[in-house]
């Protein structure tokens, strides 16, 4: 996974999982998004209540068929709603809901928050790949390790 965005996995209890992504004005994103008023892209808050949704629907994978093989790829985006900014400085909860899953994907309603208040909401869909390559399950596992524990390697 090229880009991570969150830092840490709270909650990771099917049929819910919570994520954190502390914001910090040292990522290179606000060098461009916009000078003098950095803000997060929505397509990068996106990518955060994605990657908390697809490690859900792998892990509903890994206890149903004790799989960790399947990588859940974004598929659908649906009702997505930006409703505040996210600035450095700002503690981002992702907080994801699942609704359905299956052997070929799932869905789930994702909401990201700011001290409480809604900041955004998406109903995304996921399709299950096959990882086969050892490398890239390694690493998978070593990502997922960090943000359930802290702890690296």
């Amino acid at each position: 996974m090229r880009y991570v965005l969150l830092d840490r996995i709270e909650t990771l209890d099917p049929p819910t999982a919570v994520g954190v992504k502390c914001v910090s004005l040292s990522e290179d994103v606000f060098g461009e998004h916009f000078p003098g008023y950095p803000l997060l892209p929505g397509a990068l808050i996106l990518e955060s209540m994605a990657q908390i949704g697809g490690v859900l629907l792998e892990e509903c994978m890994r206890r149903e068929r004790g799989d960790d093989g399947l990588h859940a790829v974004l598929s659908m985006a649906d009702r997505v709603r930006f409703r505040q900014q996210v600035r450095p400085g700002d503690r981002m909860r992702v907080e994801a809901t699942l609704s359905r899953v299956s052997e070929d994907g799932g869905q789930c309603e994702v909401i990201a928050r700011v001290e409480g208040h809604k900041v955004a909401e998406a109903k995304l869909g996921f399709a299950f790949s096959e990882v086969t390559d050892p490398r890239l399950l390694q690493t998978r596992r070593d990502v997922l390790r960090t943000w359930l524990t802290g702890s690296i390697g």
